[in-house]
């Protein structure tokens, strides 16, 4: 699903915010992003969901190497990757519905099968009520909850979430990682970076943790079968 061999990651000409990262994650697993601020999570997120490229060694997504794939593909690539953002990234001139049935419509899917996909989706979020509210008049909490819709509702191969629960209570936050669970178990890989201890210890996944633009691979009680490092620094 995913393997870096040996990448790093500057900005311009400043220092390597990643150095030397090497994992790969099997198709289906799950995983926990943490770290201190600054650290490089939301770069190493960008990386996977094809926003940037390192620079220097190898990434390749979906058993194709990206330093050489055709860049008329990457659409297509980054269609099958739902991504939770920080900053929710809704389009604040539509609603509800249509924010998050996006990637059903970019897909060619019918008109009745989005809105009938996305309304049971939204009522399991706890926004049913909210179909035709557009991004600002909805609070940072409404707000996640619609961008963590829209990520899901294709049924991404690859799911990778930003902080998913950072505007949400505890209720809503375990609501939202039950739901993850549940794509999971259909096949979606998932990653998701927090600095939520207390859920990565309810949730028990494996836990890869960068501090210093280094990245160490933690069982958290899993047994890592789905997650390895792939050689080099890690």
């Amino acid at each position: 699903m995913v393997r870096f061999q040996n990448v790093g990651l500057r900005y311009g000409l400043g220092p390597e915010v990643l150095r030397d990262i090497s994992f790969h994650l099997a198709p289906g697993s799950y995983h926990f992003l943490t770290g201190p601020s600054g650290a490089g999570k939301s770069s190493l997120l960008k990386l996977m969901y094809l926003g940037l490229r390192p620079s220097r060694g190898n990434i390749s997504m979906f058993n194709q190497e990206i330093a050489t794939i055709d860049p008329v593909e990457l659409p297509g690539l980054r269609r099958r990757i739902g991504v939770v953002f920080q900053n929710f990234r809704l389009l604040d001139h539509l609603s509800t519905l249509d924010n998050v049935g996006l990637p059903l419509r970019i897909s060619g899917a019918k008109e009745g099968t989005v809105r009938d996909h996305v309304a049971e989706l939204l009522n399991w979020v706890g926004l049913g009520n909210h179909l035709d509210a557009r991004p600002p008049t909805l609070s940072d909490g409404e707000k996640q909850r619609v961008a963590i819709a829209r990520a899901v509702i294709a049924r991404p191969s690859l799911l990778l979430a930003d902080e998913p629960t950072g505007s949400v209570d505890l209720d809503q936050g375990l609501r939202i990682l039950h739901l993850f669970e549940q794509l999971n178990k259909i096949g979606t890989t998932v990653v998701i970076a927090t600095h939520d201890q207390g859920l990565i210890e309810r949730f028990r996944h494996p836990v890869l943790t960068l501090e210093q633009g280094r990245l160490d691979v933690k069982a958290n009680g899993s047994d890592m079968t789905d997650l390895a490092p792939t050689g080099g620094a890690s």
